[in-house]
């Protein structure tokens, strides 16, 4: 099974911002919420881990004394020069623009169509590992939302349409010829 957590809260999660590649460490809320989710998921056969601090926090008290394998594939979406804004401060013509055209990049940032791309190839690779064992991989928002799309074999822009919590789970069974979305967005 392809275990897909996300990280818990930080300040800027809880403030609603669009929080990319700037590193915001966990809130003593988030810190409580990788520690339950220690308690509820299975211990698996590999852990890997977005190498930004907020995933890396949360995947250490998941692994406890077992290592961490960081991929660089499971980094959140770079926002650019929107990191770090209020969603409804980003004018229209942008959203309409980046929900309806998966190549579309926010200024300095990347598109949902690298992400999907850098996530699939993330995905192929874990597969057979995670239909033989679990594999729980610490990760955001947007990535977690791309594997999930890879899952359903859906285009990218799917991803609009699915909301994931802090702490939140996805699990992908893919021990079948195609993968299997289990769960999405489950607190454990």
């Amino acid at each position: 099974m392809l275990i897909l957590v996300r990280h818990g809260q930080t300040v800027a999660n809880a403030r609603g911002l669009l929080c990319g590649h700037a590193d915001h460490p966990l809130t003593e809320l988030g810190c409580r919420q990788a520690q339950a989710l220690a308690a509820a998921l299975p211990r698996p056969a590999r852990i890997l881990t977005s190498p930004l601090g907020r995933a890396r926090q949360t995947a250490a008290v998941l692994a406890g004394e077992r290592p961490v394998e960081v991929d660089e594939r499971w980094i959140e979406m770079d926002y650019g020069r929107l990191d770090g804004a209020v969603p409804t401060d980003v004018d229209g013509g942008t959203w309409s623009r980046w929900h309806t055209d998966p190549d579309f990049a926010p200024p300095g940032g990347e598109s949902l169509a690298a992400v999907g791309q850098r996530v699939r190839a993330a995905c192929l690779d874990l597969a057979a590992d995670a239909a033989r064992g679990d594999v729980v991989v610490v990760s955001h928002v947007s990535p977690i939302k791309a594997a999930v799309a890879w899952a359903l074999g859906v285009g990218d822009t799917a991803v609009w349409r699915l909301f994931l919590g802090d702490a939140a789970v996805c699990r992908i069974d893919t021990s079948a010829p195609v993968p299997v979305l289990g769960c999405f967005s489950s607190p454990s």
